[in-house]
């Protein structure tokens, strides 16, 4: 019996290491064909390389509607089809509205919002031929945001409405749309939060469960694969998120507030301090990748 992906050809956005790497291993091991999109070439040519002959992959900025065409075109012509599409580039800036850096708010909307727009609007035609599927990557955030994380959660609420019109846009044509809301994942992102902010894991600590539930890499890879595999509308990792999004107006109701305001008061300062004195609101990994924030409005202006 021929895997059961066999033959389909599914293009990953942030496919360079963590969770994208990894569906991408997981959908290799089911039969799919593999295209990488990322903006580290060096780990995507070695994930490329990992799966095997036949997968591709290309240098592209989600945000640059321009490069990401190109990708996309790219991998249609390589590979002669796209099924599926899942758009999993994503950024995780960590700091208050009060004292965040608004440029890192920006540029995470631009990542993790608008990045997923122009992921979907440019491979549409192709999986409208196919009658695909597209996966956008939101979070548990979407709806059980907390303290610290404004502009992840802002960007992953807008994320899950825009996949939820997407799906009613275009349903009649033949193409599935789901949102997957992953909790904590083990991934080097947020590992450099909790290395970087001592008020981050013990903010994490203190959340009621299933909120503090961290997941392995390859179990979400693997939950991710099968969303592709059945076309789903929702996933959650684990799969008791899926309560959060039932209750999804218990995170914000008075009694939690009223539950997590002694460690709020404490850690909100605290965390203000911690990234005033990183001077960044991003880890370093993705500031290398992303650019200065000021440094990118600084060019927008000139341009």
């Amino acid at each position: 019996m021929p895997p059961k992906m066999s033959g389909k050809v599914v293009l990953i956005t942030g496919a360079a290491r963590g969770i994208g790497a990894q569906t991408a291993r997981e959908l290799a091991r089911r039969g799919a064909t593999l295209s990488l999109i990322g903006l580290e070439p060096g780990e995507l040519e070695a994930v490329a390389e990992e799966l095997g002959e036949g997968h591709t992959w290309f240098e592209a900025d989600v945000t640059d509607p321009d490069s990401l065409q190109a990708a996309v075109e790219a991998t249609a012509t390589a590979h002669g089809r796209i099924d599926a599409v899942i758009a999993n580039a994503g950024l995780a800036p960590f700091g208050t509205v009060r004292s965040g850096d608004p440029h890192s708010f920006t540029k995470t909307i631009d990542v993790n919002l608008n990045g997923v727009f122009h992921t979907a609007r440019l491979a549409l035609p192709h999986v409208i031929e196919q009658r695909g599927y597209i996966l956008v990557v939101s979070s548990l955030s979407a709806f059980a945001p907390i303290g610290g994380m404004a502009a992840y959660t802002a960007s992953k609420a807008g994320a899950e409405a825009l996949a939820s019109a997407l799906a009613s846009e275009v349903g009649h044509l033949g193409v599935a749309v789901g949102s997957a809301h992953p909790s904590w994942i083990d991934t080097d992102l947020v590992r450099d939060a909790s290395a970087d902010l001592p008020s981050f894991r013990r903010m994490r600590q203190r959340l009621p469960w299933p909120m503090h539930a961290t997941t392995t890499v390859e179990q979400c890879g693997t939950a991710f694969a099968d969303a592709v595999q059945r076309r789903a509308r929702r996933v959650y990792v684990p799969r008791p998120i899926m309560l959060m999004h039932w209750l999804r107006n218990l995170p914000a109701s008075k009694l939690v507030t009223r539950l997590m305001a002694p460690t709020v008061r404490k850690l909100m300062p605290q965390m203000e301090r911690e990234v005033a004195s990183l001077g960044r609101s991003l880890s370093e990994r993705n500031q290398t990748l992303q650019g200065s924030p000021k440094q990118d409005a600084a060019e927008h202006s000139r341009g």
